[in-house]
């Protein structure tokens, strides 16, 4: 069988890897390279139980499982490792009572509440799970094609994909699966696609070696001028921290790789790290940065075939959860492709479908 998989974030590496795993040798096609995005500048926190109760809760589940037996088959470092996780909140400046203590963070810390322990919280670097994933598909057959998708190939009937063209050039494929984050929303051209939103995200990363140990945190804020965020703190095994807040909407660009964080967004995060620890400086900063998130309408991602197009199929629309869900996801999309159902993970919650006219339910 012939696939190509549009997409070289976590979600076509998923894809890829799972494909691979069945002796299928699939076609990734990335414009910018592999974790370029959202995949590579993301945090990485992944949670057990966080989606319970919601239409995610058996793929969150499911993939959470995934996430730490894939950490030991493949036998790569992308950094995964299990967190203590807590919730609290940070002041303006005025010192703070916090039922838990933690010698790395500053006194306007109160953190009140643990959210999660090391059985139901843990983590990767995104961007090095992505890249791993991604060598072990192409360890197993898979190829990696840099260029740009610029439209889907109908066969002779009309009624199904005959391939995708790559700037003038046809790749023939049985099966095409659209996973290109918030640049789905570009295949809407070639065929019938829920609408699928950007939501940016700023974030820093900091060098700051052993002084902070795997501890996750999960604060509010509101600023001397009455705005609220959410900043949310990573320390990685690496001896680096991600520190991400900050949303914003806007345009999303054709080019994945001049994405720029918004004016000021970077200043007023940097002064929130200073609050938050001494260890999160400006002095230590590595890297400031902005990605797109992919939503759809009602927040859930969009996996299934897609209707009227035979052969056609779309994986997005993560939302905040993308690294979380990715390898439930590249699983299920293996099966639907080779099985025409997913078992581990009923799929309908998330049918394209669901927005009229996009899609087609599959059971």
């Amino acid at each position: 069988m012939r696939v190509v998989i549009c997409g070289g974030g976590v979600i076509g590496a998923s894809i890829a890897y799972f494909l691979t795993l069945r002796g299928v040798r699939p076609t990734v096609v990335e414009r910018c390279g592999v974790a370029c995005a959202a995949s590579g500048k993301s945090g990485g926190f992944l949670a057990l139980d966080w989606c319970d109760g919601t239409p995610l809760e058996a793929l969150a589940r499911r993939s959470f499982g995934l996430h730490s037996s894939l950490a030991e088959d493949l036998h790569a470092d992308w950094g995964y490792r299990r967190l203590e996780t807590f919730g609290g909140m940070l002041s303006s400046g005025v010192p703070q009572t916090s039922r838990t203590r933690m010698d790395w963070v500053s006194s306007c810390v109160a953190l009140n509440q643990r959210l999660g322990s090391a059985d139901t919280t843990a983590q990767v670097d995104p961007g090095r799970f992505t890249a791993a994933l991604m060598r072990a598909a192409q360890a197993q057959g898979a190829k990696l094609n840099l260029g740009e998708v610029t439209r889907v190939v109908r066969d002779g009937t009309g009624e199904r994909v005959g391939g995708v063209e790559i700037e003038g050039e046809m790749v023939e494929a049985d099966e095409v699966v659209i996973a290109m984050g918030p640049w789905s929303q570009l295949a809407k051209a070639w065929m019938p696609l829920p609408h699928v939103d950007g939501l940016k995200g700023h974030s820093l990363l900091f060098n700051t070696g052993t002084a902070v140990p795997p501890q996750a945190l999960f604060l509010e804020y509101r600023d001397e001028d009455g705005a609220e965020t959410a900043p949310e703190v990573f320390p990685r095994s690496d001896g680096t921290t991600y520190v991400c807040a900050i949303s914003s909407g806007g345009p999303v660009p054709a080019d994945p790789g001049v994405v720029k964080p918004d004016a000021g967004a970077i200043e007023r995060l940097q002064s929130i790290c200073e609050r938050i620890s001494p260890h999160l400086s400006k002095t230590n900063v590595i890297a400031a940065q902005a990605c797109f998130r992919p939503i759809t309408r009602d927040g859930l991602p969009a996996i299934g075939r897609v209707l009227g197009l035979g052969g056609a199929l779309i994986a997005t629309g993560h939302s905040v959860w993308g690294i979380l869900n990715a390898p439930a996801t590249g699983e299920a999309v293996a099966e639907l492709i080779l099985d025409g159902r997913a078992r581990n993970i009923d799929l309908r919650p998330f049918d394209p479908g669901r927005f009229g006219g996009a899609g087609r339910r599959m059971h």
